[in-house]
């Protein structure tokens, strides 16, 4: 194959009206090109990157604006008609290493599904449904959309090899989808990328080849998911998050490749579940969310209006849990945690007790011999900090051990949160003083604290630090990232955190 970017099915079908009104046209640069997609999401389109490149034949593409205005048009198999969305693509993400980018229209559009994108590879000789608005093999540019039946004939890493029956991929059809139809289920397979363009008009009569092709997407579900929840996340109404707590509640764990998730209490009461993402961009560590408690109607109440202090723990067997701190004092442990909701509830401390109403702030960790993080750390009005070992086992009545004793500093300890900044056996503990100083200390375990190390001074920009949590939200290998919400509700992500600070910020919400 020559590398000739394949811009329309030529020997295919026109599209009926209520048919594939998930493909996209896209016009770039007021005619300079035409390319086709498929819309994945009510407002992102799936397509190829050397639609947007300088070069079609090096999809090398930024992420950003396009370089040239877009137009897309959705469910509108007819151009001719007026029905679907006229939308301005806004940016594009692409797909480092292949022909694929995901393009934000400025709009949702709405009335029509976008098509599911595959997780199965197809299989050697299975036939595939291609359609675009490129040309046919008599019109320069068709008014309809069209479709044709392919046929794999080779898997390779991140392409696909597929020959038309009794058609061609032509001038148009970039980016256009590869479909999958069995029992009435449509799925996305892959995209368009290159072709001999046999039998399209104005290809050379001589070509007779019929081959094209594909940038594979069945293996790029999660990036998909991940790319088109970013505008949803940024979009939340932080000024209103008053708790966070990390853990794998969707699955996962440490080294694997679904990062830490996060559990948000909002100040209405409701409580959402942010599934961490599958890949390192620390710009974007989540990738779905999951309502785990509304918030309540009219005239109803809500347990956790109640809700003082939330931090996560793992408890073994299953998806990792969360400690809550209520205000009557009552301390519940949820060994586990997952999209459905809270699950093993078990009460720690009864409710109006005289003790737990004078915790100030909880982190559990791995801070024992025990290699689960459901060691509870807690800080007292008092200035008091103790631990409580083993919680699944022990609970914490009579078990705690005194860290250190009253001390008026502790009284200033606002926010703290366990993680793994130093590389010592049991965890660290990070502490936001109030005067915006932020300190670790380093291997916390039953004897106490062992030295202490400051990553940010008193007076700094940190005395604005809302709300904090610690976790493993980028590489994944320890709970070494920090999340913290500004009072005036942005969200700053510092990944890896370490003895020598801080290091970069990442805003993931503004």
């Amino acid at each position: 194959m020559t590398g000739v970017p394949a811009y329309a099915v030529a020997g295919g079908t026109a599209a009926s009206g209520g048919t594939y009104t998930f493909g996209v046209k896209l016009d770039i640069g007021g005619g300079k090109r035409s390319c086709s997609g498929a819309l994945v999401d009510k407002q992102w389109v799936l397509t190829a990157a050397g639609c947007f490149a300088d070069d079609p034949k090096s999809p090398k593409v930024t992420e950003g604006a396009p370089k040239w205005k877009t137009t897309a048009t959705v469910g509108r198999t007819d151009l001719s008609g007026s029905a679907g969305t006229v939308a301005d693509v806004t940016q594009v993400v692409p797909y480092p290493g292949r022909d694929v980018v995901m393009a934000q229209l400025a709009k949702p559009v709405s009335g029509v599904t976008p098509v599911t994108v595959a997780t199965a590879p197809p299989a050697q000789g299975e036939e595939l449904k291609v359609i675009g608005f490129g040309r046919t093999t008599t019109e320069w540019v068709p008014d309809k959309l069209h479709a044709a039946a392919f046929a794999v004939d080779a898997m390779q890493d991140g392409k696909l090899e597929i020959t038309g029956k009794s058609a061609a991929v032509c001038p148009g059809d970039t980016g256009g989808p590869a479909l999958r139809e069995s029992s009435g289920r449509v799925e996305l397979v892959a995209v368009n990328s290159t072709s001999w363009q046999g039998g399209c008009l104005g290809t050379d009569p001589a070509e007779t080849r019929t081959g094209a092709v594909d940038a594979r997407v069945d293996d790029l579900a999660a990036w998909v998911q991940q790319v088109r929840y970013r505008p949803t996340f940024a979009a939340a109404p932080w000024e209103k998050a008053t708790h966070i707590a990390s853990g794998y509640f969707t699955g996962g764990s440490a080294g694997g490749t679904r990062h830490m998730d996060m559990i948000v209490r909002w100040n209405d009461a409701e409580v959402t579940l942010y599934q961490g993402s599958d890949d390192k961009d620390p710009r974007h560590p989540f990738a779905a969310e999951y309502q785990l408690a509304e918030p309540p109607k009219a005239g109803e109440t809500s347990i956790w209006q109640h809700a003082k202090q939330i931090t996560g723990a793992s408890f073994g067997g299953g998806t990792d849990g969360l400690v809550v701190r209520w205000g009557d004092g009552e301390l519940t442990q949820y060994t586990h945690v997952d999209t459905k909701g809270f699950h093993g509830e078990k009460q720690l401390a009864k409710a109006k007790n005289t003790l737990w109403p004078h915790a100030t702030q909880i982190t559990a960790g791995r801070y024992s011999a025990n290699q689960q993080r459901d060691d509870l750390l807690v800080t007292w009005d008092d200035g008091r900090v103790t631990l409580h070992p083993d919680l699944d086992t022990n609970g914490v009545a009579d078990k705690d051990q005194k860290l250190l004793a009253k001390t008026s500093t502790w009284t200033h300890a606002t926010q703290i949160s366990a993680g793994e900044f130093t590389g010592k056996k049991t965890m660290d503990l990070l502490v936001r003083w109030s005067d915006g100083e932020a300190t670790l200390y380093p291997g916390v375990d039953t004897a106490g604290f062992h030295g202490e190390v400051n990553v940010r001074p008193e007076k700094s920009y940190w005395t604005n630090a809302t709300v904090m949590s610690a976790g493993a939200f980028v590489a994944n290998d320890r709970a070494d990232d920090v999340i913290v919400r500004w009072v005036n509700g942005k969200v700053s992500l510092y990944p890896g955190v370490d003895a020598a600070g801080t290091h970069a910020e990442i805003k993931i919400a503004e």
